[in-house]
């Protein structure tokens, strides 16, 4: 490859990398700003819960659609009008009156960021073709994330204690705008070769299903769990389930191929993803709550403590990409659920909060692990499917991440509620929370070792066979698919 091209491919992974970091950056930012956005709009836990699973929730209900429509109709023009919502969506945040309007506002942002990472990500995965060099791409775009989590807590805690939380959302508009001149300047427009059509039924019962799922889990502790609320939920996500798995099988372009989870190491990635996601958001509900409102900290302090993790992870993720590359995702799955599990163990088990040392090492330790975790999971999603389906199977990888951080709010600050309305102090209220955030942390080591064996490889392969040809049989399904169309 010339210079010329090699220097032209890191100009589009350096456009890539500042759509994630301007995504990544707006929830690190926001979680040190929850408390002054408590007290200024007199915001209760749930309320608190919603400002990020609101932007959460949009964006994993929306990022397959997204993907399967950049597939379709121009991968650039998704990016475009991504960066452009997400921009006008970080306005009208910074001037949201209350905490409704603030949470209507995140869902026009979320709306834009659906559209950046899964594409962005297609368009790295079609940019750098050779594996070795996709795995080091994908291991800079982790460290991305890294970068985020570590300017994030500082940033936010400057703007937070001098300006006000508002100006949080001010930081996405000069980096957004560089990455919108820059995306018109270098990058080229892709599609697939074979677009999948529009899956609307699908696309309302995944809605459907997430956001009943997270609407009963935010809102049991106050309405209760055997509420016709929560219950009423519980039968709309059942129902919406039980829909996809009638429905999506028998279009010739789902939505979400069934194939697709026919390969092990896939299968893995996803729930691993959903795993290690609900773990980090969990956390960083839980520490920010805990560093200001129990020891007393202001938000510049508690982004100073929250440090190690966010720098752990920056310098780690790079090496995660390597090791990738080299000897494949098991040992930084391992590492990572080594990691992120024993980190809050020492929270849950010997009360790290109260000892500075011991945070400090809970920190170090959960930057080691979720730098590690997130390489392997976009590698082994993306790796293992042909490059014409590249967008749809990125975007699944980042809908169970955006799944995974949704539920891991939901699930730790509805525990966390529930513990606080029986009389509990913080820590007592938050224990459960930290265990289940352990075991996060476990189930991401075992999936880890089980989807990347010889077996796995093997599953991956007769997919990735399966999914070059179009669906056998002359069914209603391959009858309706006709012959593939060329761009």
């Amino acid at each position: 490859m010339s210079e010329t091209g090699h220097r032209h491919r890191m100009v589009i992974l350096a456009i890539c990398c500042l759509s994630l970091l301007i995504v990544s950056l707006d929830n690190t930012v926001l979680n040190v700003a929850l408390p002054q956005m408590r007290r200024d709009l007199d915001a209760p836990v749930s309320g608190l819960q919603w400002t990020i699973d609101a932007y959460t929730l949009t964006m994993a209900a929306l990022l397959m659609l997204a993907g399967s429509t950049a597939d379709r109709i121009g991968r650039r023009k998704v990016f475009v009008a991504g960066l452009v919502m997400f921009l006008l969506g970080s306005l009208l945040c910074s001037l949201a009156p209350g905490l409704e309007w603030l949470i209507a506002f995140r869902v026009v942002q979320a709306v834009g960021a659906a559209m950046l990472n899964p594409v962005a990500m297609s368009i790295i995965a079609n940019t750098f073709t050779e594996p070795a060099a996709r795995a080091r791409a994908i291991g800079v775009w982790g460290g991305v994330a890294g970068i985020a989590m570590a300017a994030g807590p500082l940033v936010g805690g400057v703007l937070v204690d001098t300006v006000g939380w508002r100006s949080i959302f001010w930081l996405n508009l000069p980096i957004g705008l560089v990455a919108l001149v820059l995306t018109l300047r270098f990058i080229p427009e892709s599609r697939a070769p074979r677009p999948r059509r529009p899956d609307p039924v699908g696309q309302v019962l995944i809605m459907a299903l997430l956001g009943s799922v997270t609407y009963g889990i935010i809102e049991a502790p106050a309405a209760g769990i055997r509420s016709g609320l929560v219950l009423g939920c519980a039968v709309v996500a059942l129902a919406s389930f039980v829909g996809l798995l009638v429905y999506e099988p028998r279009r010739a372009d789902p939505l979400i191929d069934p194939r697709f989870f026919r390969s092990a190491p896939f299968s893995g990635a996803v729930l691993i993803a959903i795993c290690a996601f609900a773990g980090l958001s969990g956390y960083l509900f839980l520490t920010t709550l805990y560093l200001q409102d129990v020891q007393g900290l202001d938000a510049l302090h508690a982004g100073l403590w929250m440090l190690p993790l966010a720098l752990m992870t920056c310098l780690i993720a790079p090496l995660s990409g390597r090791l990738v590359g080299s000897r494949g995702p098991r040992l930084p799955l391992v590492v990572a659920g080594l990691g992120m599990g024993s980190s809050a163990l020492l929270f849950a088990a010997f009360s790290a909060g109260e000892q500075s040392w011991l945070m400090l090492t809970a920190y170090l330790l959960f930057g080691l692990g979720f730098g590690m975790v997130n390489s392997p999971i976009t590698n082994t999603a993306v790796s293992g499917m042909p490059r014409s389906q590249a967008g749809v199977a990125a975007a699944v990888a980042a809908t169970s991440r955006q799944t995974g951080g949704t539920l891991g709010v939901a699930v730790v600050g509805s525990v966390l509620a529930a513990g606080l309305a029986r009389g509990g102090d913080f820590a007592e209220a938050a224990r459960p929370a930290w265990w289940i955030i352990t075991i996060c942390g476990a189930l991401t080591l075992v999936l880890g070792v089980l989807s990347s064996g010889a077996w796995a490889r093997a599953t991956a392969a007769r997919t990735a066979a399966a999914l070059e040809e179009p669906p056998a049989g002359p069914g209603p399904a391959a009858m309706a698919s006709g012959p593939p169309r060329s761009e």
